[in-house]
């Protein structure tokens, strides 16, 4: 698409929203959208996100049994397991 802090009017945005938004997605550029040559919104990149199955993989890959034990136990240690009526 363009450099970072790019123009783009309204129009542009509604006909290439798909393309606009994997730009900002995939290179981290910010676009502004104008109506009538006055800025009216920034679209930005959100913060990088790391899902669980990233946080895990740079763990080893093969734990002993008694290794696995432990951490399940000290994963589930603090936690009150009792089911709550949120409305009472």
């Amino acid at each position: 698409m363009r450099h970072a802090m790019d123009t783009i009017t309204a129009t542009e945005l509604a006909r290439q929203t798909r393309q606009i938004l994997d730009a900002v997605a995939r290179h981290g550029e910010t676009v502004i959208v104008e109506r009538n040559n006055m800025p009216v919104a920034r679209i930005i990149p959100v913060e990088p996100v790391m899902t669980a199955a990233q946080a895990l993989a740079g763990l080893p890959a093969a734990l002993t049994r008694r290794q696995a034990d432990a951490w399940l136990t000290d994963s589930r240690g603090g936690f009150d397991e009792t089911v709550r009526d949120p409305w009472a």
